[in-house]
């Protein structure tokens, strides 16, 4: 008789606690966006195709006319936003390469066309001394303070890129209050990020410029995303949609809200099978390796970090997925010899906290605990919010003794659940 009651006790129990879980809010319909993902005609690739080719011709009938160069340029970085070809990117390097040299490094305009093509493919360094040259020249200064900005900040020179954002300070001028809002947000505070960013989408939309336009709501969206306001992310992400309906990164948001926070992974795996068709890119195989994991397909996880391996393995790529590899290689293969150098090279190019973090979760995977504190303790702590950086922090504080400090960070971290995605929200939850 004590068993049956205990039984129906516990089955009390689970039915009260089952209604006290509330059910994850539906955001996402499939009617706000399918017509997006299949689409019949890309409209920017038909553009840009078509500026390629004329300035292409035009140069070919005119090889002395070097200014051209830029022209094509600019047609092959739209190709690469567009349809995520490297092939376009690097194309679109040589053409800016070439006429840098035919200018002999003395003009502005193309000393920051080169330097923004080298920070796509982070080349940050390069960028940073292509960028300093233009300084000294002085012609359109400003715009070569802003991308001064963007590079110290990328470099984890944070001195300098304050330093120049006060240079460039203008609370009329949308480049300087997307700058504003970065900073902001490199420094933890996401409500005055999200200020600025609101500010800078209301000049976009005020000047009808819809590039500016498609950048404010993007980011806005990513930022309210960060900040757990959901509904507003997809909100924005659906008003890019309605502007450029080819924006493969809009249409990946979507794919990450069905699966981080509505937990419907089919949904968010048939979002990113119809955008790799358009938008090819390495980084689609690493969400859905992460999807099949959430969904308990290793053999399905095991072919995407296949694909992706092979993918990244095109040199054509350089550093630019070096972040991404040396996390592979540590957290998922254990293989702490192939992640060393790819770190060292990471912190050779880019010194940032994230790139030393890194190093410290190096250290940690290879059981020098004290040593990954101390790496942590001079390069990380109180030197980044990235959420990636303070879990690892958390981890490496509560095997090496720091109960409380891990506990706070446990409870910042269980904030971002939904930046993170559900299977780092469950490590969290271990912590």
């Amino acid at each position: 008789m004590k068993t049956i009651q205990n039984t129906i006790y516990l089955l009390l129990a689970i039915l009260m606690l089952s209604c006290n879980i509330k059910p994850t809010q539906q955001i996402t319909d499939i009617n706000d966006y399918n017509h997006y993902l299949s689409l019949s005609v890309n409209a920017k690739k038909i553009l840009a195709q078509k500026e390629l080719d004329f300035w292409q011709d035009k140069l070919n009938k005119q090889p002395g006319q070097y200014p051209y160069l830029g022209k094509i340029a600019s047609a092959n970085t739209q190709l690469f936003n567009t349809l995520g070809d490297i092939h376009y990117l690097k194309a679109a390097q040589n053409n800016l390469e070439e006429l840098n040299k035919k200018t002999n490094y003395k003009n502005s305009g193309s000393l920051r066309a080169l330097a923004r093509n080298y920070i796509s493919q982070h080349k940050f360094k390069e960028a940073l001394s292509l960028l300093e040259k233009a300084e000294i020249v002085g012609e359109q200064l400003h715009a070569t303070q802003k991308m001064l900005f963007d590079v110290h900040l990328e470099l984890g020179n944070y001195s300098e890129a304050e330093k120049y954002l006060s240079k460039i300070k203008s609370f009329s001028d949308f480049d300087y209050l997307i700058r504003a809002a970065k900073w902001n947000d490199h420094q933890g505070d996401l409500t005055t990020a999200i200020r600025y960013m609101e500010k800078a989408l209301t000049y976009a939309e005020n000047s009808k410029n819809e590039s500016l336009m498609v950048w404010a709501y993007t980011n806005l969206a990513d930022f309210y995303g960060h900040n757990n306001e959901v509904s507003k992310a997809y909100e924005y992400y659906l008003k890019t949609l309605k502007l450029a309906p080819e924006n493969s990164y809009a249409k990946k948001g979507i794919a990450w809200i069905a699966y981080s926070h509505e937990k419907n992974p089919d949904e968010a795996l048939r979002i990113i099978d119809m955008i790799s068709k358009e938008h090819p890119s390495p980084d689609y195989f690493l969400l859905k390796s992460e999807i099949a994991e959430f969904k308990n397909n290793l053999t399905s996880k095991k072919e995407s970090l296949k694909l992706y391996l092979s993918a990244v393995n095109n040199t054509l790529y350089g550093d630019m997925y070096n972040q991404y590899n040396a996390k592979l290689y540590l957290d998922e293969y254990q293989n702490t010899k192939i992640a060393l150098p790819i770190i060292e090279k990471e912190i050779q190019n880019r010194p940032t906290p994230q790139s030393y973090g890194l190093l410290a979760w190096f250290y940690y995977q290879n059981k020098d605990y004290n040593k990954a504190l101390e790496i942590m303790k001079t390069h990380v702590v109180g030197k980044t919010y990235e959420p990636e950086s303070l879990y690892h922090l958390a981890v490496i504080y509560k095997t090496t003794g720091f109960e409380s400090k891990a506990k706070e960070l446990k409870a910042e971290l269980l904030e971002s659940a939904f930046e993170l995605g559900p299977l780092m929200s469950n490590k969290i939850q271990k912590l």
